[in-house]
């Protein structure tokens, strides 16, 4: 067996076992008993260890100098292959393994300390979660920036020098724009009490209609809506709220985004370094198209209201421009997760100063509910009424994912280029979309971007698949056109 097969065959056997460790965390959000976090985290702990070592192994660096790609997704193995190498030979393996127990620990103690709404409860443990972050972003940064090192980690290619480029070319317009619609009369919301299990009912029903494939993934309640696994087995989550359907269904659409984009990868990179997504910021396009473009779109929205209508009767609003405009409706709130487009990267932008200032040193963890809270009512214009609408909201900086934010915003930009190539593409979109059709949007996706995985660096994978390389003007352009018409601007 040549150097090259040897080594695929090697990283297969470590792919599947980190798809085992992803669904030990899927378990721990969505099934787990409470009282089993402290062997959850030894568990964890004990697989990253295997999975450091395999990943750090001296003979994958033998294999990578002598193995001979045989074609161009050979090449992309190997690329993928020594870029993972690469980053766990700088990593100590005691502090990759200390690092999975104790953000194992810190994810209870974080949702434990959101239920009670008690910040200092949750506040050493992420003191250690940040310090323990901090040593492995100098680990990885080698006397450079550790931030970027760990941004690279969900979006290799780019720098947040370059991240804050673009969210500061985009901030002025977005400030104007929501504080021109917010002089405007509020759009009527919905208004009732909605059964959970019916929303649940009509979440599987809309995560089909986006082509997530049930034979191969399953929908569940969590705390924090997330996607987990690749190839086979690609599993989401939503969550309910009696008052607020939206927040389950929106919740829902945008992690089928992550999932089909898992699930439509090409078959031959199952188990590979290139079966699953690219990049954060990618996956996040797919969700953020999923969720936004298509699914907040005039013609989509026009479909859903029949189907809610359907599934709970009178729901406060009677037409489907009504509709429309409930689905789209911009007004003060704490939540990032069920923030309007128009303001949802607003948020993005206060958690990535945040987080680079922590990760710098700029910032210490004693400090971090003042300068959220400070930071919000300076963005926001009005305080943070209770920590589980501020610093305690996301689930992120507990499990130790630094540098992941930022992808949000990026994917957001990326998601408007590759909708302004669909609408070019695809001229009777929403013909298609007003019968509840999503299948020629989904289908362009996955042509186009979706079923390559990791084939492509990440901005490459974008402008083969938009036509163009990214930039941030297109996402601005569908914001001002679409919330100018919504409001009468």
């Amino acid at each position: 067996m040549s150097s090259f097969h040897e080594l695929i065959a090697f990283e297969r056997e470590t792919q599947a076992l980190g798809q085992i460790a992803g669904r030990l965390g899927w378990d721990q959000e969505t099934m787990m008993p409470r009282g089993a976090a402290p062997q959850r985290g030894e568990e964890m702990a004990a697989i990253e260890a295997v999975l450091h070592a395999r990943r750090s192994d001296p003979r994958v660096a033998d294999w990578l100098e002598t193995a001979k790609a045989p074609d161009d997704i050979g090449a992309a193995q190997l690329r993928e292959i020594r870029r993972a190498y690469e980053r766990a030979v700088k990593v100590p393996g005691e502090l990759a393994s200390k690092i999975a127990r104790v953000t194992s620990e810190a994810q209870g103690k974080w949702a434990q300390a959101r239920a009670d709404e008690d910040v200092a409860a949750f506040l050493p443990v992420l003191e250690e979660v940040v310090a323990l972050k901090r040593k492995e972003g100098q680990a990885l940064a080698a006397g450079g920036n550790l931030y970027d090192a760990m941004v690279a980690d969900y979006e290799q290619g780019t720098t947040s020098s370059e991240i804050a480029e673009i969210f500061n070319a985009m901030r002025p317009g977005l400030v104007d724009l929501r504080a021109r619609v917010l002089e405007q009369p509020t759009p009527a919301g919905l208004a009732g009490t909605f059964d959970e299990n019916a929303q649940m009912k009509l979440a599987r029903k809309i995560a089909k209609t986006f082509g997530y494939d049930m034979s191969h993934g399953r929908v569940d309640k969590a705390v924090h809506p997330f996607s987990s696994g690749s190839g086979l087995d690609v599993r989401i989550t939503t969550r309910t709220n009696p008052l607020d359907p939206f927040n389950c269904i929106y919740s829902t659409i945008h992690e089928v985004g992550h999932g089909a984009y898992e699930q439509n990868i090409d078959r031959v990179h199952l188990l590979t370094s290139l079966g699953r997504g690219v990049s954060m910021g990618v996956h996040e396009s797919q969700s953020r198209i999923y969720e936004n473009q298509i699914g907040r779109s005039r013609a989509f929205t026009g479909w859903l209201f029949k189907e809610m209508r359907e599934a709970f009767g009178d729901i406060g609003v009677s037409s489907e421009d009504a509709f429309y405009a409930a689905v789209n409706r911009v007004q003060n709130g704490y939540i990032r997760t069920e923030a309007d487009e128009l303001q949802y990267n607003l948020h993005i932008m206060l958690r990535f100063d945040l987080e680079r200032a922590l990760m710098l040193g700029d910032l210490e963890v004693q400090d971090l509910e003042a300068a959220w809270n400070d930071r919000f009512l300076a963005d926001f214009g009005y305080a943070v009424d209770k920590p589980s609408n501020g610093c305690l909201q996301d689930v992120h900086w507990s499990v130790g994912l630094f540098g992941y934010f930022p992808t949000y915003s990026l994917g957001n930009v990326y998601a408007g280029c590759l909708h302004e190539a669909l609408r070019r593409d695809v001229t009777d979109l929403d013909v298609q979309l007003a019968e509840g059709d999503t299948s020629v949007a989904t289908g362009w996706l996955r042509e186009n971007l979706q079923q390559f995985g990791g084939l492509r660096e990440p901005r490459d994978t974008i402008t083969h698949a938009a036509g163009s390389a990214p930039t941030h003007q297109p996402l601005m352009t569908y914001l001002e056109t679409k919330f100018s018409e919504i409001y009468n601007l």
